[in-house]
């Protein structure tokens, strides 16, 4: 099992943006995802996520698992979260699932950031 993963985490204003720089968002790398959605959500004041998903070739159901934990987090705690630049295999995952009617889909990191400051 992987023991780290690959990601950067920016802070605009109050908006954590978080980008995960692995191809593939998978039982491997999952719970550690959760790992870092959980500290990052609850130590922190941060109650807006941006999770930029642009290079992210697949996911399965743990990665959409791990992204259900960060929205869930987020909704306890009267925050937003909106995915941003999934590639057409994830965002064809996310319809398929119905989750984009609870999960707010942008097309890029800073249509997500721009829609979270309205």
């Amino acid at each position: 099992m992987n023991e780290n993963i690959n990601f950067e985490l920016k802070k605009t204003g109050d908006i954590a943006v978080f980008k995960l720089n692995e191809k593939r968002f998978d039982s491997q790398i999952a719970g550690l995802v959760k790992g870092e959605f959980t500290i990052l959500l609850h130590s922190d004041d941060s109650k807006k996520l941006v999770l930029d998903l642009s290079d992210v070739d697949y996911c399965d159901s743990s990665g959409l698992s791990a992204i259900l934990l960060a929205y869930r987090i987020l909704q306890s705690e009267e925050g937003q979260i909106r995915l941003a630049s999934p590639t057409k295999n994830v965002r064809k995952l996310i319809e398929i699932s119905q989750l984009d009617r609870i999960l707010p889909i942008c097309d890029t990191v800073d249509a997500a950031v721009k829609d979270l400051s309205n």
